[in-house]
């Protein structure tokens, strides 16, 4: 007997058959996934290295070599490619199609950990990173002004990050062309010499004096009071006024050897719009969420952003990736 004889014969059976389907469609629906393709994570691990002041060279040589040849014998490796720069050494495992990524993580690590005797001893400890698919960034918000520093626009923009992140479905938000604040210190080599002094001992006397220590408590009869000692460098005046060293009654300060300033942390990147500095927040989504319930609710807060901010700061779109 076939389906079509039994839905005649049995027009109400028939009936809840069709109802299941739709009911079964719609909660199916509801639980879809929306994106533009799978969520399919590559199975590469990266490596990364810093070594602060060392020339491509010795970043092959004394990082990149080594990492190479420790991480080499693991099993189900497809390719191994490095790149030694200046600062940095990056290898890039690949490993073959199907392979656990976790387990191939774990791997390099416990690998990555032995070699880590083997490198530089001032050179920061190895980054191990998984490849991630949903690392790439759906939404770029953009934030300029005319009149203010890029380091005062990276306040502000700090604080959009801020309320751009709770956002269901948001799995970090980066500032691109972010500049810092930072203390720079600059120094004359002549002065230096000329007072016996070395880049070394400045900064021995920037990390000495640069400290706030806990200094006990004051105990009276009905009183209690916490001393507290301000000895953190906060203004350049601080800085200038810093002793380096002091000898025959006579006293170094930084100002005779050079000028401290407030400016950026990171002076060689930059990111402009028709010339002008700005920085961009570009927003991922994590593992599995909705892209496009994202993008409706940062317009919407969008929209609430920019009655908060000064007349001088202009919020524009980027790109934005669920457009398609």
């Amino acid at each position: 007997m076939s389906l079509a004889s039994i839905s005649i014969r049995r027009p109400v059976l028939a009936s809840v058959f069709s109802i299941l389907i739709v009911v079964f469609g719609w909660i199916g629906y509801l639980f879809l996934g929306v994106r533009e393709f799978p969520a399919v994570d590559p199975p590469t691990i990266s490596v990364t290295t810093a070594y602060r002041g060392a020339s491509a060279d010795i970043i092959q040589s004394q990082i990149t070599e080594p990492l190479e040849e420790s991480v080499n014998g693991i099993s189900g490796i497809r390719s191994i490619v490095s790149v030694s720069r200046d600062q940095q050494s990056t290898v890039t495992v690949e490993f073959e199609l199907g392979s656990d990524l976790d387990a191939a993580a774990n791997d390099v690590r416990d690998r990555v950990a032995r070699a880590v005797r083997n490198l530089p001893a001032d050179a920061d400890p190895p980054t191990v990173a998984k490849a991630d698919a949903n690392s790439s960034a759906i939404i770029m918000l953009t934030v300029q002004s005319d009149t203010r520093s890029i380091l005062e626009v990276t306040a502000i923009g700090t604080r959009i990050k801020e309320r751009l992140q709770t956002i269901n479905g948001v799995g970090a938000v980066n500032i691109w062309g972010e500049k810092k604040y930072a203390m720079r210190l600059r120094m004359n080599p002549e002065k230096l010499a000329a007072f016996g002094l070395t880049v070394l001992d400045v900064r021995n006397a920037v990390t000495a004096s640069n400290v706030e220590l806990p200094s006990g408590i004051i105990e009276g009869k009905t009183t209690e009071l916490t001393v507290r000692t301000t000895g953190r460098l906060n203004t350049p005046e601080d800085y200038n006024n810093l002793i380096l060293k002091s000898e025959n009654g006579q006293s170094i300060r930084f100002r005779d050897i050079g000028t401290a300033e407030l400016g950026a942390e990171n002076e060689k990147t930059i990111l402009k719009n028709n010339g002008i500095p700005m920085i961009g927040l570009a927003i991922s989504a994590q593992a599995g969420a909705n892209n496009l319930a994202i993008a409706e609710e940062f317009y919407k807060r969008l929209e609430q952003i920019k009655k908060d901010m000064p007349a001088d700061i202009k919020l524009k779109l980027g790109f934005d990736s669920t457009r398609f």
